[in-house]
């Protein structure tokens, strides 16, 4: 399903400040060379995400779901000298391809990757840390764990940012489902998170229908 009309899309897009050439190469090369390149956030997505990173003037970052590098690079170009991008994947062999350009960039110095199960690294890390900025595009199975782990994470400004909430339309109630399809059964997934999010006293969301859905969320204070 296209949320929004590509000819719209398309001008919005020539209207936005968007990543940068380094970014630009990585997209097209992973477009062209790489299995599943769909998961890619499109050039919106990180138009936006970097307006965001800038309105709440991040500094500090956790991406889960690192994939070739490309959000994690357009973030980076967002945030100050000394700002940090963490980002989290199981998959070592886009991680190199990711290393390889963001060492072209000359905002590359600000990205570390680790290489592991998010549900096994987010705990390991100090209590004294804190992201003004958390990025959720991994799999789908445990957003909702992803999000409880790392709403306790955030900085009084933070804000965590889930990917891929509307699923092409799926999400939608009258939607028909295959469960023996593996897309068909991550759609649960995304309406457990979606619900959680929408029926939580603790929790400001707005969920935004640009590209595949974006789930914006904040602790009430």
């Amino acid at each position: 399903m296209q949320i929004c009309d590509k000819n719209i899309e398309n001008y919005c897009i020539s209207k936005s400040n968007l990543p940068s050439a380094d970014c630009h190469a990585l997209e097209e090369f992973t477009r062209a060379n790489i299995h599943a390149s769909q998961m890619l956030i499109g050039k919106m997505e990180a138009s936006f995400i970097g307006f965001l990173l800038r309105s709440i003037k991040a500094k500090n970052v956790l991406e889960l779901g690192t994939y070739t590098g490309y959000s994690a690079l357009a973030m980076a170009e967002n945030l100050p000298e000394d700002g940090s991008v963490l980002t989290v994947d199981i998959n070592p062999e886009t991680v190199k391809i990711a290393h390889e350009f963001w060492s072209k960039s000359k905002h590359g110095y600000k990205i570390k990757s680790v290489i592991g199960q998010a549900l096994q690294l987010i705990p390991e890390l100090s209590r004294d840390t804190k992201f003004d900025f958390v990025f959720i595009d991994a799999d789908k199975r445990n957003y909702i764990d992803y999000l409880k782990l790392t709403i306790p994470l955030l900085s009084d400004k933070g804000m965590i940012v889930i990917d891929n909430v509307l699923w092409g339309g799926k999400v939608l109630p009258d939607s028909i489902l295959d469960l023996s399809e593996h897309r068909d059964r991550n759609t649960e997934f995304i309406r457990a998170v979606n619900d959680y999010v929408a029926a939580s006293p603790d929790l400001y969301g707005t969920l935004m229908p640009i590209r595949d859905g974006m789930f914006l969320v904040q602790r009430k204070h």
